[in-house]
């Protein structure tokens, strides 16, 4: 049975469902090389990038078991209703993004892990497609899109499995409200996209050290009119806590969600020019090209600077003197945030 998005009445923040389009959305990118490109030496003093990384590694985490893998991305809400998360856990790595009303929603990356069911499922967004760019022809997975929208994820480099497309791989849970009761089979999503694209270069270097300096951080917040995400530093576990609109994060599995890298970058946001029926209005997110961004790994933070040059590639993460900013090995998050805004650290 195809899978039936309910409208809650009166639930007007979790029914938003919009998206938006702009004018550099509508080609294809070009394909990019499989290949890793070469990491900047690092000076002396400083970390090998990937020193330490096991052989066959994801690029996207440094967990072992992701190379020559296909990779499934997915939309998840990040509401309170949405909690606990299941099988985020397994995520390789984790964007945090603006969607209207100033929520936020996830796109999760898997890839070194495939867990058995994954969500809640939430739908797609126009700056979705701009993002996943440099990963190449993947799987993406999302519970639904406005029509309009449709059109532009037809025309994208990635295979279509979403609840539309691979209907067969969605359940409702009876233990969730809609519309945050949409769970898939990431199994089952795969199946469904058997020529996706295997793991490549996306642009991260690992070392299971950290770079010399950095500022110790306890934890480091970006909040929204509407939404939240938190980071605070585990010593005894040498990660951070995910903390979620106010509260510690939550999973089926059990435990909060986890980071070992996390990224907040600063990015240029703008009107889409879509809106949902209510008036809501997404923002366009622009990922493409750079600026300021600050990563936090081993109880530390660094200032660094971002680039990416085209659609099709990667983003490098940079310090000062121009080497690879090292992402410590787990999984990553990247909190892009609006430039106006600020994260609050302490």
């Amino acid at each position: 049975m195809r899978l039936t998005i309910a409208l809650v009445a009166g639930a007007l923040i979790l029914t938003a469902c919009s998206g938006g389009e702009t004018a550099v959305q509508s080609s294809t990118p070009a394909p990019v090389s499989s290949s890793a490109s070469p990491s900047p030496a690092a000076p002396s003093g400083l970390p090998t990038p990937n020193d330490g990384i096991p052989p066959g590694a994801s690029p996207f985490s440094g967990l072992p078991g992701g190379a020559d893998k296909p990779v499934l991305a997915i939309k998840i809400d990040n509401t309170r209703q949405a909690q606990p998360h299941t099988g985020l856990t397994a995520a390789d790595l984790i964007y945090v993004t603006e969607v209207e009303w100033d929520l936020t929603r996830f796109i999760a990356i898997f890839n070194s892990t495939i867990p058995d069911v994954i969500g809640p499922v939430r739908s797609a967004r126009i700056s979705d497609m701009d993002i996943l760019a440099p990963f190449g022809k993947i799987a993406f997975s999302n519970s639904g899109a406005q029509s309009k929208l449709l059109r532009v994820i037809a025309k994208a480099n990635l295979y279509d499995v979403s609840a539309e497309k691979a209907y067969s791989a969605f359940t409702n849970d009876p233990g969730r409200p809609s519309p945050v009761d949409h769970m898939a089979d990431p199994t089952l999503l795969l199946a469904a996209a058997p020529n996706a694209e295997t793991a490549r270069d996306i642009g991260f270097v690992f070392a299971a050290e950290p770079p010399p300096g950095g500022t110790p951080v306890s934890s480091v917040t970006a909040t929204w009119p509407s939404s939240e995400v938190s980071f605070t530093w585990d010593e005894q576990a040498g990660d951070f806590i995910v903390g979620l609109n106010g509260e510690e994060s939550r999973s089926t599995e059990g435990g909060p969600q986890r980071a070992a890298t996390v990224v907040f970058q600063s990015v240029e946001q703008s009107d889409s020019g879509y809106g949902d029926r209510y008036g809501g209005r997404t923002p366009f997110i622009q990922t493409v090209g750079k600026g300021a961004a600050i990563v936090l790994r081993d109880g530390r933070m660094w200032s660094v600077t971002w680039e990416r040059p085209t659609l099709g590639e990667g983003t490098r993460f940079l310090l000062p003197d121009g080497s690879a900013m090292p992402f410590a090995i787990g999984q990553e998050w990247i909190v892009l945030l609006d430039k106006t805004m600020k994260p609050k650290i302490t």
